[in-house]
C-alpha cells in the first residue's frame, strides 16, 4: 500500500485545522477546509510537488471556506459540499461580518455536492463521506483508512457549537453515536480546531459521548 502524504496548516481568522493530502504516484492534492492563507497552501504543495486536484469543505462556515476561492481560481480544482451546507456557504461573507471577522472572498459554486456514503477519490487517496449533522445540517467527516477528518463535530473533550444558524443539539449527540462511535478505538480523529485525538479517547472520555448510555 502507498503511504499518503499528509500535512496539516493552522488557517484563517479562527485558526483552522485545514488538512493537505497528497498521492505519491500521480502528484495530486486533496485540501480538507481551507479557512484561509491560499498562497501558504499553495506554496506547501509546490514544495512537495503536488497539483491541487480537489478541495473538500467539511462543512460551509465562513472560517472553514475562506480559502475556496483562490485555491480553485489558481487550480482549477473541484469543490465538494454536501447540498444541505450550500445556504450556509453562499451566506459565508455576512456570516463573517455578524462575528465582526475581517471579509472574506465569496466562494465559487460546488461543482459536486456531496451525500453520505459518497466516496472522494483522487490517485490512491480515497475519502468515504459520513453525514452527520447537528453543527450545521450537512456537516461531513471524511474517513480514509484509519484516519477520520471531522470538521467541527468532535473536538478533543468536546463537541461541536449547536447555537448556529441550523444547529441541533440532539441531532448531533445521535450522529455522532450512530456514525463515528461505531468505529475502531484505533482510527485517528482530526478536527476542525485544537489538537488530534482518536475515537477510543473519546469514547473513554468525552463527557458528550454518555448522553445515550
Amino acid at each position: 500500500m502507498i503511504d499518503i502524504w499528509q500535512a496539516t496548516m493552522v488557517t484563517g481568522q479562527l485558526g483552522v485545522n485545514c488538512y493537505l493530502l497528497g498521492c505519491p504516484r500521480t502528484r495530486q492534492a486533496i485540501v480538507i477546509d481551507p479557512g484561509g492563507d491560499g498562497s501558504r497552501i499553495l506554496a506547501l504543495l509546490e514544495e512537495q510537488d503536488f497539483v491541487l486536484k480537489t478541495v473538500v469543505n467539511t462543512h460551509g462556515h465562513f472560517d472553514h471556506i475562506g480559502a475556496n476561492r483562490t485555491l480553485i481560481q489558481k487550480t482549477g480544482a473541484e469543490l465538494l459540499l454536501h447540498e444541505a451546507d450550500l445556504p450556509l456557504l453562499r451566506g459565508a461573507a455576512d456570516h463573517a461580518a455578524s462575528f465582526g471577522c475581517q471579509p472574506i472572498e465569496p466562494s465559487p459554486e460546488p461543482t459536486r455536492l456531496l451525500k453520505g456514503g459518497d466516496r472522494v477519490e483522487v490517485g490512491t487517496i480515497g475519502l468515504d463521506v459520513l453525514h452527520v449533522p447537528g453543527h450545521s445540517p450537512g456537516s461531513v467527516c471524511l474517513k480514509s483508512g484509519e484516519d477520520l477528518f471531522v470538521g467541527d463535530v468532535l473536538f478533543a473533550g468536546s463537541i461541536g457549537r449547536t447555537d448556529l444558524p441550523g444547529g441541533d443539539h440532539l441531532l448531533l449527540l445521535k450522529g455522532l453515536h450512530s456514525r463515528l462511535m461505531t468505529l475502531e478505538d484505533s482510527v485517528r480523529v482530526y478536527p476542525g480546531h485544537g489538537p488530534e485525538t482518536s475515537i477510543g479517547r473519546e469514547r473513554k472520555s468525552n463527557p458528550f459521548l454518555n448522553y445515550f448510555e
